[in-house]
């Protein structure tokens, strides 16, 4: 369903070329792009390094921009080794593959997951792997219980497939860039030698920790407060851990955390430069050594191997030096845009019987009380806010904020497109990034308001 509505979404709403552009009132329209935090443009900064980028042959290992970028990124991360790929699928990709070593081994990860949904299932038809999804819970965690009974449903058995690696998502894209908490994945590390799971490990071995798991389950045996010990259970299976972090810094950000804490937690991960780091081009594969040497074969045989490309790997590093003071600004915007800043705003308590929106910063979308449009606030953690459309097709909405009219324009004294996906059939989903500032969250919320008294109470 969401495949379905997000290419019809491609098709009808495509970007105007510049960020001004014309409108059927006549007048030029200033756009602001909420459908995707991939559609950033590099900046001077980066369009210089690219410019001035040292380069090499890459797949000699012989590129020095290249080098800098994934000894920069193996250190954020806390892994031995990262690898440059062109794309955050290709990288989930790789991983997929160097952890499923055997034709129809099982990958168990979310429904609603992105590599699952949008990934054109490469993992069944390239790596030959085969999925099994379970139910996305809230932050896009899985639930423990189902999880291990997957896991060891295929374990001598000559009838299942055998499961050789757990997907997690973090943020978790289709819940709106909600973040895996972080108890969710710490209580499973190995490196914590005063957890009770891993106190038993030390004092038994793993087999006699294996039998009691017939009679005592990993949520009651081993798990303390709700936790969730998602890598243990997994490697005491067999079994690895990958990370799809594609918007693993947003993750980070929201936490107050460096990522290499949320990564170490995990087997491998996938780090999409393309997204909030504004590069044009670029991912990375972190992981040990050993499997970073896997996932360089890996890259080669898929295509990915790439020759000068420190030119793409200059404008990812000016991303990672300025993501501290870029995705903080573009939380801040998606959270001022769902609650806003100043509930008075108005004068008639954020109704919208009350007089057309003013300059300056005022209440979000929420204090519109529409029975068409409503947000969460709460459910606003990173980048993303995720819009219930209640009364007409996420679709013709979207249309609504895209088009420009000339009573917008004469009723406002501007002309506003704001572009926007359906996201399912009940919602749609706008995603800031650096290329919105604070001026253009204002002025797509005053688009909002305006088409929302168009279509009336």
């Amino acid at each position: 369903m969401l495949c379905g509505l997000a290419r019809a979404a491609a098709l009808r709403f495509r970007a105007p070329c510049a960020r001004w552009s014309g409108s059927r009132a006549g007048v030029p329209a200033h756009v602001v792009d909420l459908r995707s935090d991939t559609v950033t443009r590099p900046g001077p900064a980066m369009r210089r390094a690219m410019a001035e980028a040292v380069v090499g042959d890459d797949d000699f290992g012989e590129d020095p921009t290249v080098r800098e970028l994934q000894e920069k990124a193996a250190q954020l991360l806390g892994v031995e080794q990262t690898l440059f790929v062109p794309t955050n699928t290709m990288a989930n990709l790789i991983c997929v593959m160097g952890h499923c070593r055997r034709r129809g081994s099982q990958l168990l990860l979310g429904q609603e997951c992105h590599l699952h949904v949008y990934e054109q299932g490469g993992v069944a038809q390239i790596a030959g792997v085969h999925s099994h999804l379970l139910p996305d819970l809230p932050y896009g965690t899985l639930d423990l219980a189902e999880l291990e009974r997957v896991i060891t449903r295929g374990l001598g058995s000559p009838y299942h497939p055998v499961c050789e690696l757990v997907c997690l998502e973090n943020t978790h894209s289709s819940s709106g860039g909600r973040v895996l908490p972080m108890d969710y994945l710490r209580q499973g590390s190995t490196e914590d030698r005063s957890w009770p799971g891993n106190v038993l490990l030390r004092l038994w071995g793993q087999q006699v920790l294996s039998a009691l798991r017939s009679y005592f389950p990993w949520s009651l045996a081993l798990a303390k407060g709700g936790c969730c010990p998602v890598h243990l259970l997994a490697q005491s299976h067999g079994a690895r851990v990958h990370l799809d972090g594609a918007r693993l810094m947003n993750a980070a950000v929201a936490l107050r955390v460096p990522p290499a804490r949320i990564v170490e937690h995990c087997d491998s991960v996938s780090f999409c430069l393309s997204k909030g780091l504004g590069a044009p081009v670029g991912a990375l594969v972190g992981g040990p050594k050993d499997f970073i040497e896997e996932a360089w074969r890996l890259r080669k045989a898929l295509g990915g191997g790439m020759r000068q490309a420190g030119v793409l790997a200059a404008a990812a590093l000016v991303g990672l030096a300025e993501a501290e003071e870029v995705l903080p600004r573009d939380h801040e915007n998606a959270r001022r845009f769902a609650k806003g800043d100043n509930p008075g705003w108005w004068g008639h308590g954020g109704v919208l019987g009350g007089p057309l929106l003013t300059a300056g910063p005022g209440p979000g979308l929420q204090a519109l009380a529409s029975p068409i449009c409503s947000v969460d606030p709460a459910a606003v953690e990173t980048n993303m806010v995720l819009v219930k459309v209640d009364g007409l097709p996420p679709a013709e909405l979207c249309q609504r904020l895209q088009s420009v009219s000339s009573d917008e324009v004469a009723r406002t004294g501007r002309a506003v497109s704001v572009l926007l996906f359906p996201w399912t059939e009940q919602s749609v989903r706008a995603v800031w990034h650096r290329d919105i500032s604070t001026q253009d969250t204002e002025l797509a919320l005053r688009k909002w308001e305006f088409v929302l008294r168009q279509l009336g109470p």
